[in-house]
């Protein structure tokens, strides 16, 4: 039988808490001190502690300082209210959850059924480590660049915890595969995983898909609806494009964050949110509050451990694994095996990548159609290799070195942009010249630009939605215009 220790120096609630530890079949034990905490960790070290912030005698993450007093025993806080700062200093020191005063049966039921000791959980880590070093897969990733040991390193940490997690990175990336990589190393896997574009679905519905809604709330409500939250209960939440919500709903969002509650539409009744949230999104976080996309105060709510993947031209080292694995599962539904040759692989290592891990996809199937035999040559593979890319983190991209192109298609020479303007002006313009100079054709102005169609689809709405393509960023009198060739100078 599972132990738990209760740490908290209030006695009606940490004698109300356990009893409802023990009927979820606990064995249980109180301490209203740091001094009594002490003797009742040395008596019989529990399974999980659920430790009060504040106790007479100090702090009661002060028990972290004390070597292996905790080391095989799962810490849950008990709050008021799981602040940023307090949600940092926890997630250093190994606290798993949070227990947001009053305490719900619901919410309890949740942290005990997720109940791991450390050493099982290092185990499985150090297992998962195992695998990557003898086949470069983590999880649902793949790859050995020294980039992505670091995002391994972050997942293998954040994983066990219950901390928001915000994944940035350009389109194409993996960034729904980490989510399901930290879900899947997490103790909710057994529950379910939810992915959710913010930007596929309707500003008018989004509301009702994410919370749910009764019965009648509204025209065409002619059931009660499950949202989001209640379909993912227990388990992982990925919210793809956070961006691209709708700006009152992040303020529900936020809400839910704060509180762990929320209502459905056309309800007067609470509901608890058990969910984990694993947000994304393509741009730049600090950006994108600046363009009134994100509000400011739930970016610090869900970047509580950041997570910003590289985009596939930064690690080229790993694109003939990637393309490896990825042409197994077409080869097991095709019924033929075909392999790449090691000039195809040079070949796919040489090219930039655009579109990162999903454009390598498409190429893969692609190649393995039209390739006869059993070899994948290198034959239908991209064939023009650009130049060294810019190190710049905007998302616009350097274009293709002029060989890479034709005359015709040639970028423009230049971009004039005052001094002054924001990086939002600066990229509209470069995108809307180039969009211009290549005759509204989107694929051809994405390749030059080395972002993805879904990025520049995006960004051509949201400039129509400001005043049309045509309208560029406005100038800023009296300031020096600086001249730009396909990057910055």
């Amino acid at each position: 039988m599972s132990h738990a220790l209760i740490v908290d120096d209030d006695v009606d609630a940490a004698t109300m808490l356990a009893a409802l530890v023990a009927a979820e079949g606990f064995t249980v034990a109180t301490a209203h001190s740091l001094r009594d905490a002490r003797a009742s960790l040395a008596m019989q070290p529990p399974d999980i502690v659920l430790l009060d912030l504040h106790l007479p005698d100090g702090k009661g993450m002060s028990l972290f300082e004390e070597e292996g007093l905790l080391s095989n025993s799962q810490v849950a806080l008990i709050t008021g209210q799981a602040s940023l700062e307090t949600s940092i200093q926890a997630l250093r020191l190994g606290v798993v959850d949070y227990l947001l005063k009053p305490v719900k049966q619901t919410q309890l039921r949740g942290i005990l059924s997720r109940v791991v000791k450390p050493s099982v959980a290092r185990a499985e880590m150090d297992g998962a480590m195992a695998e990557w070093e003898k086949s470069g897969r983590f999880g649902h990733l793949w790859g050995r660049a020294p980039s992505m040991q670091r995002i391994y390193q972050q997942i293998a940490r954040v994983a066990g915890t219950a901390v928001s997690v915000l994944v940035t990175g350009e389109s194409g990336t993996g960034k729904e595969v980490v989510a399901r990589t930290i879900h899947d190393m997490s103790r909710r896997r057994s529950k379910p995983f939810l992915a959710v574009n913010c930007g596929a679905i309707s500003p008018h519905l989004i509301e009702s898909e994410v919370f749910g809604h009764e019965k009648g709330s509204f025209t065409g409500a002619d059931r009660q609806h499950q949202g989001f939250f209640e379909r993912a209960a227990g388990g992982t939440l990925f919210l793809d494009e956070i961006t691209e919500m709708p700006a009152e709903l992040q303020v529900k969002l936020l809400r839910v964050l704060e509180t762990g509650t929320y209502m459905r539409v056309g309800s007067t009744q609470v509901q608890e949110a058990d969910v984990r949230i694993v947000a994304a999104t393509n741009r730049v976080p600090e950006q994108a509050v600046t363009d009134g996309k994100l509000r400011e105060d739930l970016l610090y709510r869900l970047n509580v451990f950041p997570i910003a993947l590289p985009p596939l031209r930064e690690r080229r080292e790993d694109v003939p694994l990637l393309a490896e694995q990825l042409v197994l599962p077409i080869c097991q539904s095709e019924g033929k095996t075909k392999r790449f040759t090691p000039a195809a692989l040079a070949k796919l290592a040489a090219y930039r990548w655009p579109g990162n891990v999903r454009e390598l996809r498409n190429v893969v199937q692609r190649s393995y159609v039209m390739s006869d035999g059993s070899q994948i040559t290198d034959e239908w593979l991209p064939s023009d290799v650009p130049r060294a890319p810019s190190s710049s983190s905007s998302p616009v991209e350097a274009a293709p070195a002029p060989e890479a192109v034709s005359e015709d298609d040639a970028p423009p020479l230049s971009v004039t942009i005052a001094i002054g303007s924001t990086m939002a002006q600066a990229e509209r313009q470069l995108i809307l010249a180039t969009f211009a100079h290549f005759k509204q054709q989107r694929e051809r102005t994405a390749s030059a630009l080395g972002i993805s169609l879904k990025t520049l689809y995006n960004r051509l709405r949201e400039y129509a939605e400001d005043g049309g393509p045509e309208a560029g960023p406005p100038s800023v009198p009296g300031k020096r215009p600086v001249q730009l060739g396909s990057s910055l100078q």
